[in-house]
């Protein structure tokens, strides 16, 4: 398939960049790829052409600050920018190129699997399947408390301190890889915060995801926690999903010596999955069984104590605090509680409880 070169207009007007390779013959279904932190989309160019689809248009985008995208380098407001980014290109390729979106495929790999996984997460897109490779859902950054004191001291870039060698073990693709004019070190130290808040919050709600996954690791990553992504793909509430570690691998595993393996294993399943019916779960007995029952179940057995602490003490800073009262008569989000709040006038018995209740309110 040839390549070609488009923009989009993204959700705050910025016109980022996108390759596409569309099959001669018209076709309904797609492939979209999220390149990895520092690099760009040309970087897929290979993986193309060896997955070899033939009848799925692929596409793959120039995250913003990354590529031929505008923004400073390694740069965003924020990881929430980029996610609509992801959800505005969606958007756009299904509209654009007459992709329903249970015909869509993402692959995306390393720091782009988190940004992807949020979209899933938190948009519930109806796509086919998500395909997240070495997924950053924690980076090794060695240094003690890097997290802490980044938090604090605030620089606004930070440099990588990976090197070319430490991506694979192919001599020529690390030569590439310093070579590229394209590719840089230096990431926004707003972002790779956001990157470990919004990588925490995912692992932590994975349950929540249901759509059909495949995940890849490497064995041998200095980048990225492989645990990590166990825990993720563990906590995931999708019935078709299945992970894959390749024991030998570095982190850059579209650019390893064993990359054919990897691209193989990637278009069986793409293939796979278009070839079934597209299905949504059933959410029927999700009271039940599911993800949300399962967990209401663990935080009665875990919370038990605590909730009986906190059901004590809000029963007696009601008999002191007006609002507190209102709201363990009547529910805390009822529209009495509400109307109290509105009011924004402390009551209550004696000093103390108007104290507390000028807190509450």
């Amino acid at each position: 398939m040839e390549e070609t070169e488009q923009t989009f207009i993204s959700w705050d007007g910025a016109e980022l960049f996108y390759r596409k390779w569309v099959p001669d013959k018209p076709t309904d279904k797609a492939l979209l790829l999220f390149h990895r932190g520092h690099e760009h989309s040309g970087r897929w160019q290979e993986t193309v052409d060896s997955l070899d689809l033939g009848d799925v248009a692929i596409f793959a985008w120039d995250t913003r600050g990354h590529g031929h995208s505008p923004g400073k380098r390694g740069a965003a407001n924020g990881l929430l920018d980029v996610i609509k980014d992801v959800d505005c290109f969606a958007r756009h390729i299904s509209k654009e190129h007459g992709i329903p979106w249970e015909n869509m495929i993402v692959l995306a790999h390393s720091l782009a699997a988190v940004t992807v996984a949020a979209w899933v997460h938190d948009y519930a897109p109806a796509i086919r399947a998500m395909i997240l490779a070495t997924a950053a859902f924690h980076v090794k950054l060695y240094v003690p408390f890097a997290i802490p004191a980044l938090r604090i001291f605030r620089p606004q870039f930070v440099k990588s301190y990976v090197k070319s060698k430490m991506l694979t073990h192919d001599r020529e693709q690390a030569a590439r890889y310093d070579s590229d004019p394209l590719i840089f070190r230096q990431i926004a130290v707003n972002v790779l915060l956001d990157l470990h808040d919004t990588a925490k919050r995912l692992v932590a709600d994975a349950g929540a995801i249901r759509t059909p996954t495949l995940m890849i690791g490497a064995g041998k990553d200095w980048i990225v926690s492989l645990s990590a992504q166990r825990k993720f793909f563990d906590r995931l509430s999708s019935v078709e999903k299945r992970f894959e570690v390749f024991p030998e691998a570095y982190h850059a595993i579209f650019h390893e010596t064993n990359r054919h393996d990897i691209v193989d294993l990637i278009g069986n399943f793409v293939r796979d999955c278009f070839a079934k019916p597209a299905s949504a779960p059933s959410l029927l007995t999700a009271d039940k069984s599911g993800y949300t029952a399962r967990e209401y179940e663990r935080l009665k057995m875990n919370g038990s104590v605590k909730f009986a602490i906190a059901r004590a003490g809000l029963k007696f800073a009601g008999q002191l605090s007006s609002g507190i009262g209102i709201g363990w008569r009547n529910g805390f989000d009822s529209g009495l509680s509400l109307d109290y709040v509105y009011r924004n006038e402390p009551q209550g018995w004696s000093a103390f409880g108007r104290s507390i209740d000028k807190s509450y309110l």
